[in-house]
């Protein structure tokens, strides 16, 4: 479905799970179109939760928004929650939309009973904290494009995307090159390879204007801070990643208030789906639903 806001965007929502179930709101990550992800979907369908997959600004169906921040997202989530008749909510952030779930429980503390972050990133001025340490090759080179500005930023996600606006299953593993540890390889396969692809196809179906919007926001102030976040927090984050590397995952736990810290050595950015049932319950745990 496409919601229309009061601005006069539109976004693209995707919904999964009983019909009267509570809302859970899942931020895909980046790049990533609006897609299911029955590896999380399923789980949160099993314990009654109906899944809201926004497509953020720019990707897909949703309406770019040049300039956003990270914090504008949860506007966005409000009006989308408001149209669908619901109020309280729970949520999760896989890698890109890591720092998506936290804006939502900075900014809507009154509505967003718990927030997760899965490989999530952490701000680019994190005292103490080496953003590109670890990083596969790949990602040192986008996001230094992407401090050079849009332009060079635009110009790196162009030769990028289309290799992905055809990608299937079966090639994706290759089309990742140097941010797969062994890990992450060996779950890369069959249907959710499958998923993997599909959500870098629809990431760059309309072109790059949300993912580059990501990164961008990413590396400037996000508009809230971290450690102002009263909601409870579960941060998971895996060792072998060289997506979003384990720093990331450490400071976020380190710095959010109260955050219940799940730093699996031996995982990396996609294989910690692995713990998807955990996941769930650990995020419906720290909301008291």
């Amino acid at each position: 479905m496409r919601i229309s806001l009061a601005d006069g965007r539109a976004l693209e929502v995707l919904a999964f799970g009983p019909e009267d179930g509570r809302p859970f709101v899942l931020h895909l990550g980046t790049p990533s179109g609006p897609r299911d992800v029955p590896s999380l979907t399923g789980p949160a369908a099993e314990r009654g939760l109906r899944t809201l997959v926004l497509g953020r600004p720019g990707y897909a169906g949703s309406t770019p928004r040049p300039g956003r921040r990270v914090a504008d997202v949860a506007g966005d989530v409000a009006e989308v929650l408001d149209h669908l008749g619901y109020d309280l909510f729970v949520t999760l952030g896989w890698s890109g939309g890591g720092p998506h779930a936290l804006a939502c429980a900075a900014l809507l503390p009154d509505r967003c009973a718990a927030a997760a972050t899965l490989a999530g990133v952490a701000p680019h001025d994190a005292g103490g904290l080496d953003w590109t340490e670890g990083m596969g090759p790949e990602n040192i080179v986008e996001f230094g494009a992407a401090i050079a500005g849009p332009e060079a930023l635009t110009e790196v996600l162009d030769r990028q995307a289309a290799g992905l606006a055809r990608v299937t299953g079966a090639e994706i593993a290759a089309a990742l090159g140097g941010l797969l540890p062994p890990v992450d390889a060996a779950e890369l396969t069959g249907d959710f390879a499958d998923a993997v692809a599909l959500g870098f196809r629809s990431a760059v179906s309309t072109g790059t204007a949300g993912w580059r919007d990501d990164d961008l926001a990413f590396v400037r102030p996000w508009g809230f801070d971290p450690w102002a976040i009263t909601v409870p927090v579960c941060v998971w984050q895996g060792g072998q990643d060289l997506m979003v590397p384990p720093g990331h995952g450490a400071w976020l736990a380190a710095h959010i208030p109260g955050a219940r810290a799940h730093l699996d050595p031996e995982a990396g950015h996609l294989s910690l789906v692995q713990h998807a049932d955990g996941i769930v319950d650990d995020l419906l745990a720290a909301a008291g639903w």
